[in-house]
């Protein structure tokens, strides 16, 4: 359970989901402080300096990236998580480039993927202190269908990580599973994956940045490591970009199923 000193400030006009945000925040043990517009919520965020903000984007009197530059402005160093309705990449780049350290798209995620990502930034593996939890792979009970290859899969969107997760410790791998960038780079040596695959749009830090990373690693192991981007960014550009980096190959997440991203993962390692 959290901390009962620990506040979040949760901005965002529409009633219902600010119940909902409020009560199952509440449940973890959190002190919650509530505004239903931009200009309230920042007056709240210098008098009440709360711990985390959790910010709609489209609100009344002001909005959240103009919340956003008041905080930048004023040198106000809150984590903020941004709660939006459009996943789109230029709003998502936007946000990240105003300091937000998140986003939740409000038709994707269910209240416990805010939990997670809350405890990441306040107490967990994220910037706010405590020591960094370690990552656990979720793999197949059944010990004659391991294959002992590890995947590395970098993706933020709940429901798509969750199926290939799935389906690929179904397959006999063992899955490590990480929400944005900055994790991923961080435990890189901790994992030692056989193969990562990598999103593109992320929290933190994006995958071109991750990937040009993972290639200049010094290990040559780390820096050889197979990669598969996953995106919803269908620009030749983007994939020449990703390829130009090093990639392996460049999936568009709406072109392929599940089960054609496993086999992908199986032919790159040679696993039957």
């Amino acid at each position: 359970m959290a901390n009962n000193k620990t506040k979040i400030l949760i901005i965002e006009d529409e009633e219902v989901l600010a119940d909902v945000l409020e009560s199952k925040l509440k449940k973890e043990g959190y002190d919650m402080i509530m505004a239903a517009d931009g200009r309230d919520g920042l007056n709240k965020v210098r008098e009440l300096k709360p711990d985390m903000v959790l910010l709609d984007i489209i609100m009344p009197k002001m909005n959240g990236y103009e919340v956003l530059e008041k905080m930048e402005e004023e040198k106000i160093k809150i984590p903020v998580i941004i709660i939006s309705n459009s996943g789109q990449p230029v709003e998502l780049e936007k946000i990240k480039k105003m300091g937000a350290v998140d986003y939740l798209i409000k038709t994707k995620f269910n209240p416990d993927d805010v939990i997670t990502k809350v405890k990441k930034y306040l107490n967990g593996k994220g910037k706010q202190g405590g020591g960094e939890a370690e990552i656990k792979p979720r793999e197949s009970a059944n010990a004659a269908n391991k294959n002992g290859r590890k995947v590395l899969l970098v993706e933020d969107d709940s429901f798509l990580r969750d199926i290939c997760a799935k389906k690929l410790t179904k397959e006999g791998f063992q899955v490590f599973e990480i929400l944005d960038g900055e994790e991923a780079l961080k435990n890189l040596e901790k994992i030692e994956p056989d193969i990562i695959l990598l999103d593109i749009i992320l929290p933190t830090v994006n995958g071109f940045e991750v990937l040009e990373k993972i290639r200049a690693n010094k290990d040559k192991k780390i820096s050889k490591t197979p990669v598969i981007m996953l995106s919803n960014l269908g620009q030749e550009e983007d994939v020449k970009k990703a390829l130009g980096l090093g990639a392996n190959d460049y999936l568009i997440k709406a072109h392929f199923t599940t089960e054609e991203i496993i086999e992908k993962v199986k032919k790159e390692l040679k696993v039957k």
